[in-house]
Formats: structure tokens, sequence, C-alpha cells
């Protein structure tokens, strides 16, 4: 390490402030400026030289955190992005949409605030691509095979990636206009900026990466068809069937699944005004009740105070997460806390404990929403009777979450599904039908972008050891694990 005493020195962890928020408020950039380099160095200095780098095993790519970390310290950009890049397609996504469980598993954050991971993480891949460090990388040879990755989202990309490198012939289907799946159309750019998607699609046309938008697989071509073109096929078309919210009402015009409001506004961003909201996906001028308290519910509502929302309350069933590290979380595990996101300091209210009971609605739409105190039975969590009250709504968002990717008719794509709505495939991503692999989201269930790219990074190994008989291509993680976790006895 380059200061094996840093984290005895600089004991603060500190990260880059955040715009203000009446400024941010004005626009959709990112809500943080870029860090001064100064200030990454020094933190990318309390990296400690642990001995076993836990952090290691709370990043399913496996990122070599220490060592770029210290190429960070020692002020050698250049050689930290290519340690980056040797496990991570696309860092400034993950350092931009990941929770970092990474620095959940730091060892320094044992006894004292962890290594600020995300923060140098984005550093390095932001000074790469401004320094022109960051350029294609097309393969020497060319073998003859070819791959179809039905999907555009971060486990088909970075499936895409690793195959054209590899020398395949690869082309992305997308039904949806631009590639980028949820990269690009339900991140808000608050979060993640689509010039960031944009310049990595171009990367990977430039390397040979071919791409076919607006084309959707078992409607504009036949899944029989896509398999007779190609030597393989990777599935990575996410998880994108909403969990519904099962109280009556819920029909009402102005009950929303979260990612309809999402992809309106971000469509609205990216076309101008060709690509305006249409009135009833907008929140302007509306009282806003957001059902669920993770990452989209949180881009629903710094979405909704952007377009200029009356009110702002988000619901979520459960009580309010411990501050600290809970007893039955303990480190290297991932804790549930309760956090302040971008999109909560910019305003609104924030409720707990709160069971959705009812949507009411007035010829057909929706003006309010019942809601009940959250009891909990030997059936689960459930409404407490006689605590009912009623919030005013033009418009209520459900963010709770996808139950899994949208079922396949075609017969010649007869995939089962498991038990949580999944698509079925092995430890080595492979279905029953020869040569078609199922990446991210669509065989893991609604999982972060960190696991989805170390899938797709995954499934591109096993189809290239299908094609080739063998691989160089590394395989991160297997199709059943899992995050590491700690059993409660007494659930």
């Amino acid at each position: 390490m380059a200061d094996p005493r840093g984290f005895l020195t600089v004991r603060e962890r500190e990260l880059t402030p955040k715009r203000p928020v009446a400024l941010r408020l004005m626009d959709w950039r990112e809500v943080v400026d870029p860090a001064d380099p100064t200030l990454v160095a020094r933190q990318a200095s309390r990296c400690m030289d642990c001995g076993v780098a836990f952090c290691h095993q709370g990043c399913p790519l496996g990122n070599l955190i220490p060592e770029w970390n210290d190429l960070v310290h020692r002020g050698r950009g250049r050689e930290a992005v290519e340690r980056l890049h040797e496990t991570n397609n696309f860092p400034e996504f993950t350092g931009r949409a990941c929770p970092a469980p990474c620095e959940s598993a730091c060892v320094l954050g044992i006894s004292e605030p962890a290594v600020t991971i995300k923060q140098v993480e984005n550093s390095i891949i932001d000074t790469a691509f401004a320094e022109g460090w960051v350029v294609p990388r097309p393969p020497e040879r060319l073998t003859g095979k070819t791959v179809a990755v039905v999907g555009s989202g971060p486990a088909g990309l970075a499936a895409a990636q690793q195959l054209t490198r590899a020398g395949h012939t690869v082309a992305v289907y997308e039904r949806d206009e631009a590639p980028g799946g949820l990269l690009r159309f339900g991140i808000p750019d608050f979060k993640l900026e689509k010039s960031l998607v944009e310049r990595r699609i171009e990367q990977l046309k430039a390397e040979g990466t071919r791409f076919r938008c607006g084309v959707e697989i078992g409607v504009d071509m036949s899944w029989a068809e896509l398999r007779r073109r190609f030597d393989a096929v990777i599935v990575a078309t996410g998880a994108t069937v909403p969990r519904a919210l099962g109280v009556p009402g819920e029909e009402l015009d102005g009950v929303l699944p979260a990612m309809h409001f999402l992809t309106a506004a971000n469509r609205e961003q990216q076309g101008g005004a060709d690509a305006a909201v249409p009135a009833a996906l907008s929140a302007a001028g509306k009282h806003v009740i957001v059902i669920g308290g993770g990452d989209t519910g949180a881009d629903c509502v710094g979405t909704a105070h952007r377009q200029g929302a009356r009110s702002v309350t988000s619901l979520a069933i459960g009580a309010q997460p411990p501050e600290a590290r809970p007893s039955g979380q303990p480190w290297p595990v991932h804790p549930t806390l309760f956090e302040v996101s971008s999109s909560h300091e910019e305003g609104g209210e924030r409720r707990y404990l709160a069971a959705t009971v009812e949507c009411v609605g007035e010829q057909g739409r929706v003006t309010g929403l019942s809601v009940a105190e959250t009891g909990f039975t030997e059936q689960g969590r459930a409404p407490i009777p006689g605590t009912e009250v009623l919030f005013e709504a033009d418009l209520v968002l459900v963010a709770l979450g996808f139950s899994g990717p949208e079922p396949v008719a075609d017969p010649a794509l007869s995939l089962p599904a498991g038990p949580r709505g999944a698509l079925l495939r092995g430890d080595d991503y492979a279905t029953e039908i020869p040569g078609v692999f199922v990446a991210g989201d669509a065989g893991r269930g609604q999982s972060l972008i960190v696991w989805a790219i170390a899938e797709g990074r995954s499934a591109a190994a096993a189809a290239d050891r299908f094609l080739t008989g063998a691989t160089v291509l590394p395989s991160p993680v297997g199709a059943q694990e899992r995050a590491f976790a700690v059993s409660n006895s007494r659930e």
C-alpha cells in the first residue's frame, strides 16, 4: 500500500458535497459534481493493508478494490482504470447506481467509517474518459460464430462486449428505440446521465457489436427464427413484470407502476418536446404518493419534485430501518439501514409502518389512498383495523419491485419459470435448450446492477465455451450464487 497508516491519519470519511437542493431541482443533471482529485486520493489512502480484502467478497464482480485504491493514491490513474476494467465492463454505472455492498464489507468498516469505494470508482472512470484512456478494443480475429443477445440492459451489454472481444459476431436485440434498458429508460438523469450510457454504446459499436433496436423477439421476429440465425442466444430481458398492489381500486386511472412513470420522464428528457410526458403520467401540480421505500421509489420522488408536484409522500409497509448496523446483520453482511437519498433531501414526507388498504376514486380516477398502521400476524404484515387514514392523491406510484420476466409464449423457446418467476437455468447459465443461456434479472430475479454485470460476464464465458469448447473469459459468479447473508433463527 502507498500509505500503510493512511487509515490512521485520515480518520474522516469525506464525500463530495451535493449541489444545493434549490439549484438541482431546476435541472436533471447529476446531483453531485465530479470529486476533487485531491480529496479522492486522500480517501483512497484510507484503504488498509488488511490481508484478506473482504470487499472482494462483498462485490460479485470481484473488483480489485485495494489495488486501484493504491494506484489512485499514488496518482497512477491510467493503471487504476486498467485494474478497474479487468473485472467491470461499466464502472461508471455501478459507481452511480449500485448500493455498494463492497463498502459494507470493507474491513475498516468494522471500527471506522468505510472507505469511499464508490467515489473512488467514479473518479477513476470519469478521469479515464476525460483523458481519452478508454478506447474500443475490437477482437484481433473472428471465430465465425454468431451470438444473439436479447435485451440491452447491463447484463446484455456486458455479455455482448465480452463475446465481441472474444471474436464472435454479436447482435443485440432491443425492443425499445435505443439500447440501454433500465440504464436508459428506468434510472433518472439526476442519478445517471444518459451521455454516460451513450458513450459506452458507441464503444461497443466501435468494437463490432451490432444493435437491432425496435425489434421485439417473439413479435417482430420469432424465437425459432432467431435460433436459426445464430449459433447461440443469451436471454437478458430483465425482470420487468411489476408487482401488483393487490388492494381494491388499484385499477383506477392515476394508479401506475413506478416504471411507467419513470420511463415517460426519461423519454422526455432524451427526446425533447416531441417526447413530452402525457398529462396522465406527469406529477405536475398533483398530490403524489409513492408506495415502496426502495431505490425505485426514491427515483420517483426526485422525478416528481422536478416535474413540479404539489406534494410528495412516500409510504413503506415496514418499520423505519436503524441508522447503525443492527446486531442481526453483522459485518461483512450488507445491512438494511435508514438512508436519506438525494431525492428525499429535496422534500416530501416519509411514513413507515403504513399499509395500503384501498385506492379511493371518483368517476374512475384516483382521488385518495386509504392507509392503515401495519400490524404483524402469523401470516405476516397486515393493516390494523380502525387505524385507517385517508390521504389525498392525484397520482399513486407503485414501487414494490418486479415479480420476474415477461413470459415467453413462443413454443420455440419454452423456458420454464421457477417458483419466484425467474427463468430456470443451470449453474452455468445454460437452459434445457442447447445454445440458449439466461443472464441477469431474467434468471436471478430482481437484483442489483453489479449482479447483472457479473452475470452477463459469466454467461458470456459459458456461451464462449459452448461455441468453441473452451474459454478464457472470466466467470465471476455462478447462476445459483447469492449474496452472503446471515439467517435469523428467531424468524
